[in-house]
């Protein structure tokens, strides 16, 4: 820093621009719609009211438009204590937030689990733990902005990333009406406009299941409701329908006005999870 100050502002500026051109010529590889791999994302842990810790991944699927299916075993496994810690089998295209978390008890330590994944040929494993400096704070942003509460019918509810879990059953290709109630306190970032959109959204994808399901629509309007105890309170409804017999997960998320991954701060966002028999006709 020394010898940089007794050189001239134009000197300075000349090496800037060289240690910067090699980074600047660097090829960028292209996207691609399919043939790519799947990582692991850590995006870090917070405490849980009984002392327990909760660790929340998610993950990016580097393809633009294939979604894979990857079972729970060799190509898809967390351990030690795995495979099945509830990750997700089947992958949405791009950057998937804080999908699911796993909760490892208050003598964890400094331990570590390793989440290992193969798609289309290409394995990648994440190691994740409670490293101090991984902390997150999913249930108040530092603008005291707090996730959506999502209830279902029957009266299950969920506030924040560990998803509540509610059980229901269909036969094949009949549709399954789902209707998920939403609350949220509204809350805009600092120097940030009201949308126009909802202060809600939500979106429905299959989390795991042998068929192909279609939801009808996915990302079903939230129609707002009177709720007194709420800034914002709202309804919507979707059907699934299921291509195949067998045992389904079905995830929703709710996102408030911050957006997907709650731009970068881990906050605020809602996870749920539907289960979901399928019968043959």
């Amino acid at each position: 820093m020394r010898r940089l100050k007794d050189l001239p502002l134009c000197a300075v500026i000349v090496l800037a621009a060289a240690a910067l051109a090699p980074a600047q010529n660097l090829p960028l590889e292209p996207f691609h719609n399919s043939g790519q791999g799947v990582t692991a994302a850590f995006e870090g842990w917070f405490a849980n009211p009984d002392g327990a810790y909760s660790i929340l991944l998610g993950y990016y699927n580097r393809n633009q438009q294939q979604e894979l299916d990857i079972p729970i075993g060799p190509q898809n496994h967390i351990e030690p204590g795995g495979p099945d810690q509830g990750q997700p089998t089947h992958f949405l295209p791009g950057r998937q937030w804080g999908v699911f978390t796993i909760t490892v008890p208050k003598d964890f330590g400094d331990r570590k689990l390793t989440w290992t994944l193969t798609a289309n040929g290409q394995t990648t494993a994440v190691p994740v733990s409670l490293a101090p400096l991984w902390e997150v704070e999913p249930l108040k942003d530092a603008t005291g902005n707090a996730p959506p509460v999502l209830r279902f019918e029957g009266g299950a509810s969920v506030q924040g990333p560990r998803p509540v879990q509610v059980a229901l059953t269909v036969t094949v290709n009949q549709p399954l009406t789902v209707t998920v109630f939403a609350s949220d306190d509204a809350k805009l970032v600092p120097g940030m406009r009201a949308p126009r959109t909802p202060a809600v959204t939500l979106t429905w994808s299959k989390y795991r299941g042998p068929g192909v399901v279609t939801f009808a629509p996915p990302k079903p309007p939230v129609q707002k409701t009177e709720d007194v105890t709420a800034a914002f309170a709202g309804r919507a409804t979707t059907t699934a329908t299921f291509s195949e017999p067998g045992e389904y997960l079905l995830y929703v998320l709710a996102n408030d006005w911050t957006g997907k991954g709650g731009g970068g701060f881990q906050c605020c966002w809602t996870n749920a999870l539907v289960k979901v028999s399928v019968g043959k006709n």
